[in-house]
C-alpha cells in the first residue's frame, strides 16, 4: 500500500505544481486501532515555487483528495502549516509525530519537530483534546456504540491527561497513552481493541459503563487540572525565517 501510497503522491505534485515535503498517516491507522475497512487517512506538507507567495491576492491552501481504493489524501500548504505550528495547532502536531511516515525531507522534519517543541502549547493542545472527547460522549453513552466512538473518546481524553501529568505533547500511539489508565480500564480497552480488530466500521457494541465512567471522570479531571496550564512560546520571527528559507 505504501508504493501505491507515494505513486498517489507523486501524481499530485505533478498535477497541481508542488514538492510535498512531508507525508504522514493519520487516523485510526496511525493511532492503533484500525478496522479492516478503515480508510487511509494521508496527510501532507508542501510548498509551491516562489513565485506562487509573491501574489497580492489569497490562493488555495489546501489539497484534497479521494481514491475509489479509500486513500483520503489532505495537504497543508507551507505557509498555512507554519502559521499553525506557531499556534501549536494539536492536528498538525499529530501529523508530525506520527508513527507511520511516507515521506519526508529530513531536514524539514527535524526542523518542524524542534519548533513544534519550543511552540508547544499546553492549554491550547489541552483544550483541543478535551472538546474532541466532548464532542464523541454522547455516542459514547448510547445503548449500542460504534467502537470508533469508545477509541476517539479514549485516544482524546487520554492525550489530555497525559498533557496535565507530563507537560509535554501526548504519544500519537494510543499504545503509548494507555499505560496511563487505570489497569483494569486497560484490559478491558485491550479486549474492544482486539474485537475492532476483527470488525468493520458499522459494528455496534453493547454500551461499556466501565469505559463510559472512566471517560467521565477524566473529561472532570482535564477540565479541573486546565487551570494553570501554559501557553506557547512566541517564535513569530523565527518561524518567518523558516518559511522564508524552505521557499528559496
Amino acid at each position: 500500500m505504501k508504493e501505491k501510497i507515494l505513486d498517489k503522491l507523486k501524481e499530485i505534485e505533478a498535477q497541481k505544481g508542488v514538492k510535498i515535503l512531508y507525508a504522514c498517516e493519520s487516523g485510526s491507522r496511525a493511532w492503533g486501532f484500525g478496522s479492516p475497512d478503515s480508510d487511509y487517512d494521508i496527510r501532507f506538507i508542501y510548498k509551491h515555487d516562489l513565485d506562487y507567495y509573491l501574489s497580492l491576492w489569497e490562493k488555495p491552501d489546501v489539497i484534497e483528495f479521494m481514491t475509489d481504493d479509500d486513500l483520503d489524501g489532505s495537504g497543508w500548504d507551507l505557509r498555512k502549516a507554519v502559521k499553525l505550528l506557531a499556534k501549536s495547532n494539536a492536528p498538525l502536531l499529530e501529523w508530525l509525530y506520527s508513527p507511520v511516515v511516507y515521506f519526508q525531507d529530513e531536514a524539514f522534519a527535524k526542523q518542524m519537530k524542534d519548533l513544534a517543541t519550543e511552540c508547544f502549547s499546553p492549554i491550547a493542545s489541552l483544550h483541543h483534546y478535551l472538546g474532541t472527547t466532548k464532542n464523541f460522549m454522547d455516542a459514547c453513552q448510547a445503548e449500542e456504540v460504534k467502537l470508533k466512538n469508545y477509541f476517539y473518546a479514549l485516544r482524546t481524553a487520554l492525550a489530555g491527561k497525559w498533557i496535565i501529568e507530563k507537560n509535554s505533547f501526548p504519544p500519537v500511539a494510543f499504545a503509548e497513552l494507555l499505560p496511563i489508565a487505570l489497569l483494569h480500564v486497560q484490559e478491558k480497552v485491550l479486549e474492544l481493541m482486539e474485537i475492532k480488530s476483527a470488525q468493520n466500521e458499522k459494528y455496534l457494541h453493547k454500551r461499556e459503563d466501565l469505559i463510559v465512567d472512566f471517560l467521565l471522570e477524566t473529561v472532570r479531571f482535564n477540565e479541573e487540572n486546565a487551570v494553570g496550564l501554559k501557553s506557547g512560546k512566541k517564535m513569530g520571527e523565527e518561524l518567518d525565517g523558516v518559511f522564508i528559507n524552505w521557499i528559496k
